[in-house]
């Protein structure tokens, strides 16, 4: 019995955890134009518990920190320049861990793509004049107004889209 509710304790968590904090975090980037340390560290503590639940060898989570890692380095050097926000530096990092080298390329290469076609989206809206309904919406007024792109969401999409692929959802159920 106790090990059936560990399984589905464990399908659980693969199953909505990471995926209900790529949404957050790509709400709260929409919305506040910030994304808050809380979900990278929960992301990382979702991993690393995850990791332990299901057995995974040290090895493999030594190549998912080296991923996480070089995102990181890499973003922190984006975020150096002004390129990226903090929060968008930490998000890349912490779904890296989830992905390690395995999906790294995709990650990036869709995150890239949605990225692109996301500050093309802001750059036609920025030179619209705001209906009065809309102009009342502070997030959207702050979104118009904003000089940075809230890369988060374009993170999220990537996110979204590669974690069905990996194995983290390829050995869930019985």
């Amino acid at each position: 019995m106790r090990f059936g509710i560990m399984i589905m304790l464990t399908d659980a968590i693969r199953l909505l955890l990471f995926p209900v904090l790529m949404v957050f975090a790509a709400s709260s980037d929409l919305l506040t134009m910030t994304i808050s340390n809380r979900i990278s560290l929960v992301l990382a503590g979702g991993f690393f518990l995850l990791t332990i639940v299901t057995g995974v060898s040290l090895a493999a989570v030594g190549m998912h920190l080296g991923a996480a890692a070089v995102v990181l380095l890499f973003a922190f050097g984006l975020f150096t320049q002004g390129w990226i926000g903090g929060g968008d530096a930490k998000l890349a990092a912490a779904t890296t861990l989830w992905f390690g080298f395995g999906y790294l390329l995709d990650y990036l290469l869709y995150a890239a793509l949605f990225g692109g076609a996301l500050t093309l989206l802001l750059i036609s809206f920025r030179q619209l004049r705001l209906p009065g309904v809309l102009a009342r919406q502070s997030w959207i007024v702050r979104l118009h107004k904003a000089d940075g792109v809230p890369y988060g969401i374009a993170l999220a999409a990537a996110a979204l889209l590669i974690y069905p692929k990996t194995g983290w959802m390829l050995d869930v159920g019985p």
